[in-house]
């Protein structure tokens, strides 16, 4: 019986982590600028890596390797937004600049 829960957990975990790396991944493609794209990926991405990791470290059944999940679903908590937040600021003193939509919706226009 508990073998069938934790199947089921393990199910819906991977389930979701993998929405959340779909969405992180079209939301890299789709997205227009440097920014958005970073935001896609650090946060969707980070979630769906995280989801994956615990579902992994459930199935196993050890706490040997179900503590070095969580590990590395801690690793990823802390190291995400701060390489994001580098990666923005790096791009915002080299000049780039988030895109106006407005300007776009006008281009798209012509």
């Amino acid at each position: 019986m508990i073998d069938y829960i934790v199947a089921i957990a393990t199910a819906i975990l991977l389930l979701s982590g993998a929405f959340f790396v779909l969405a992180a991944a079209i939301g890299i493609v789709r997205l227009p600028d440097l920014y958005t794209r970073m935001h896609a990926a650090s946060k969707a991405g980070t979630v769906g890596s995280g989801l994956l990791l615990l579902a992994a470290g459930l199935y196993s059944g050890e706490l040997a390797i179900f503590a070095r999940a969580m590990a590395g679903f801690f690793f990823f908590i802390l190291t995400a937004p701060v390489s994001a937040h580098l990666l923005a600021k790096a791009s915002h003193i080299t000049g780039h600049f988030p895109v106006d939509i407005s300007v776009r919706d006008d281009m798209r226009m012509r």
